[in-house]
């Protein structure tokens, strides 16, 4: 009796692993796969690669990039307080995955930190952009946790217990930043050791590429976590936020989500970083190369847009030099591959125009606004868009 007691369990447990093993297996539903882009008949089987050799992401970055262009700020850091406002309604909407495109420096981080895409296109016309990412990525290859990135960025010394910061929050990461004096050299070390690795990315950089990158990361040592954004042409404006500001800042829901504030967080940017999935581009929007390329590189390789980040961009376009500016932008976003949860993240500065946004929140200058990708090709198509009112007006998706 014993034995055969022995036998049944064993074929028990034999037939509840195999069942185990079979449901792992089982293919995805219908509803699960991922969706078809709303601008593609048909999507190529071909999926986006885990990862780019360094020879491969120095060639992705020349290969997207157009010639360097002009603006009149260094955007070292975002000028967006609100920048975070749109965090809650892309939860709910479950904005995630696919492919990742925005502007600036990096705010961006944070919109990926949630979003969890597959790969990431920062674009911005000044070449300068594409160098800051450079020495981000150089952070993140240096660093072990969150503090030591941000001690490397401002030329502090990290605690001797560095390990269990990984569970300390964000206001404990400022106070001991805040409390904790800058080393000059700390600093020159930390700067030689981005050097080394920004000459190790596998893209073509120039003596002068090197001394910018340099300057950027003096900045950051410099002025420490009260680093704002400054323009070269325009005096500094009150409503600024420092560093420290977008740090502690908190999404329309209460909850606090820069990409800092969490480990686990800070480890996926790190990941697409090591995998050299996140990729900065030297883009007009505008343009006639950049964004026209990446759309054909994300639709041969069948992936959508998630999310696409333009900060203010589109309102130079439509007061640009060229009367076709923002005609040429919709149509490269026309190009690119989505499906109905893609969307515009775009900032509106209260005041321009005389206009101030009905989605603005008291105390914060900037106004976050969220719109699909859709709704943007089809009113665009329609002739709708006449102003930069219109812009900011139609089909805004309610934040609160």
């Amino acid at each position: 009796m014993q034995l055969f007691r022995k036998l049944f369990l064993a074929a028990l447990v034999f037939g509840l692993l195999t069942q185990s093993v079979s449901v792992q297996q089982k293919p995805p539903a219908e509803s699960q796969r991922k969706q078809q882009p709303a601008n593609q008949a048909s999507a190529p089987a071909k999926s986006l690669e885990r990862a780019f050799t360094t020879q491969q992401f120095g060639q992705l970055v020349e290969k997207f990039s157009e010639p360097n262009g002009y603006f009149d700020s260094d955007n070292l850091i975002s000028n967006e307080t609100s920048y975070l406002h749109v965090m809650g309604k892309m939860r709910q909407m479950k904005v995630s995955g696919g492919a990742y495109i925005g502007v600036g420096p990096d705010q961006s981080f944070s919109y990926i930190a949630q979003i969890r895409p597959s790969i990431v296109f920062i674009t911005d016309i000044r070449r300068d952009n594409l160098l800051q990412h450079l020495f981000f990525k150089s952070l993140f290859a240096l660093s072990r946790n969150r503090l030591e990135y941000l001690c490397l960025l401002f030329g502090r010394p990290v605690p001797s217990d560095l390990k269990s910061w990984d569970a300390r929050s964000v206001q404990e990461i400022v106070a001991y930043l805040d409390k904790t004096p800058s080393k000059r050299e700390l600093f020159e070390k930390s700067k030689a050791d981005v050097q080394t690795k920004v000459k190790g990315f596998g893209v073509k950089l120039d003596p002068a590429e090197l001394e910018t990158i340099s300057r950027i990361h003096t900045a950051f040592f410099d002025a420490g976590p009260d680093l704002k954004f400054t323009s070269r042409n325009r005096p500094p404006r009150w409503y600024y936020p420092s560093y420290r500001d977008l740090l502690l800042e908190k999404d329309l829901t209460g909850k606090q989500c820069n990409y800092l504030v969490s480990e686990d967080d800070f480890r996926f940017l790190q990941s697409l970083e090591e995998r050299n999935l996140i990729i900065p581009v030297v883009a007009n929007l505008a343009g006639d190369h950049a964004l026209k390329s990446i759309a054909q590189f994300l639709n041969e390789r069948g992936e959508r847009v998630s999310a696409l980040y333009t900060s203010n961009v589109e309102f130079y376009l439509m007061r640009g030099f060229r009367d076709d500016e923002f005609d040429k932008f919709a149509e490269n976003v026309s190009r690119l591959p989505r499906d109905e949860r893609s969307v515009i993240i775009r900032s509106y500065f209260n005041g321009t125009w005389g206009y101030e946004h009905p989605q603005s929140v008291s105390g914060y200058y900037s106004t976050q606004l969220l719109q699909t990708m859709d709704s943007f090709v089809r009113e665009h198509a329609s002739g709708g868009y006449k102003s930069y009112q219109d812009l900011v007006g139609k089909h805004v998706i309610e934040l609160r």
